[in-house]
């Protein structure tokens, strides 16, 4: 059975709205993790102190939890069967007094409602009583291709359903001034900070788990997940190709001509020496194996490097004559393209 409300706020049944307030702020400062820092215990009363003052500073949700205990949720509901039944009256009474109780006495007053005929009672009764796991959370997170190459961390802030702000006790107020808490709002939205590992080699739209740091549970159910959605974006240089990276060189004419070495760059920051065979032509793609993204399963993918010729921009007299007589020399000789299959 759960935790009397009153019990842990520590105050009598018939106290009043002041003193439910009072005990409330007293309590919430002392177990406030910021308090606490890393004490487990002290969050988890925290959040149970918040739970029970949002139900009893609330003037109908306490009416209806005096009546229905841990069942005041569900008060609609069981008012409604007891309707069905004949106005047949129930109330909560102190714990121990030998009033009523959900599991005993509104499980004999509908028993007849049980089995056939009695699904109503029988759904409620699960879902009050039935941990819940909590829900999963989705959240995109964007990677430029470096960090996708070397791998990177991501911290997530996610922020739970707003609780009551622990410095004005929900007025949001002060001594009548606006709280600086919260910021006249009168409640909380506490944050929670998640770092989440992205691999290297993450591909884009691929889905991160983070189990356990999603919505919490329901009745002691387990938490949801956190799923990051990982974005990575396009890179001026490099084009991706799954696990294989597309680059375009520069190569000058001669050295295409007569055979050379090029600078290739690579996403590991260096550049490598690239050699170009002989009489290569624009538009040739030439493989350094190894120099791609890394692979889930081990290893690289490989680096294509698609060749582009340049020629000077401006050319001195030697060399303008150089290739006028190139020229003169490959006349009516047939293109080398032409004989490429």
């Amino acid at each position: 059975m759960a935790e009397d409300l009153y019990a842990i706020l520590g105050v009598k049944r018939d106290a009043s709205a002041k003193e439910v307030r009072s005990a409330y702020r007293r309590l919430a400062r002392q177990h406030h993790p910021d308090v606490n820092p890393g004490n487990s215990a002290a969050e988890s009363r925290f959040k149970a102190i918040n739970a029970a003052y949002e139900v009893l500073s609330d003037p109908e949700k306490r009416k209806k939890y005096d009546r229905y205990g841990d069942q005041w949720q569900h008060a609609d509901e069981i008012e409604a069967m007891r309707q069905q039944r004949g106005g047949a009256g129930f109330g909560r009474g102190a714990p121990g007094d030998g009033a009523f109780t959900f599991e005993g006495d509104l499980g004999d007053l509908f028993g007849g409602m049980r089995g056939a005929g009695g699904g109503m009672f029988d759904s409620l009764f699960r879902r009050a009583n039935t941990r819940q796991r909590g829900q999963d959370i989705e959240h995109a997170v964007r990677v430029s291709l470096e960090e996708a190459y070397a791998g990177t961390t991501r911290t997530v802030e996610l922020r739970a359903p707003g609780e009551v702000c622990p410095t004005c006790g929900g007025a949001g107020q002060l001594a009548g001034a606006t709280c600086h808490t919260c910021r006249g709002s009168g409640t909380m939205a506490p944050s929670q900070r998640v770092e989440v590992r992205v691999p290297a080699g993450v591909a884009d739209g691929a889905r991160i788990r983070a189990a356990g740091k999603g919505g919490p549970g329901a009745n002691g159910g387990a938490s949801g997940d956190l799923f990051l959605r990982v974005q990575v974006a396009a890179h001026p240089v490099f084009e991706r190709r799954g696990d294989d990276l597309h680059v375009t060189i520069d190569v000058p004419v001669a050295d295409a001509a007569l055979g050379g070495e090029v600078k290739v760059p690579t996403l590991k920051g260096r550049s490598l020496a690239l050699r170009v065979p002989a009489g290569t032509q624009g538009g040739r793609v030439l493989r350094l194996a190894g120099q791609g993204m890394p692979r889930a399963g081990g290893g690289f993918g490989d680096l294509f490097a698609t060749v582009r010729l340049t020629l000077p921009e401006s050319m001195t007299p030697e060399q303008r004559a150089l290739f006028e007589r190139l020229r003169e020399t490959t006349a009516g000789q047939p293109d080398a393209a032409a004989g490429v299959a």
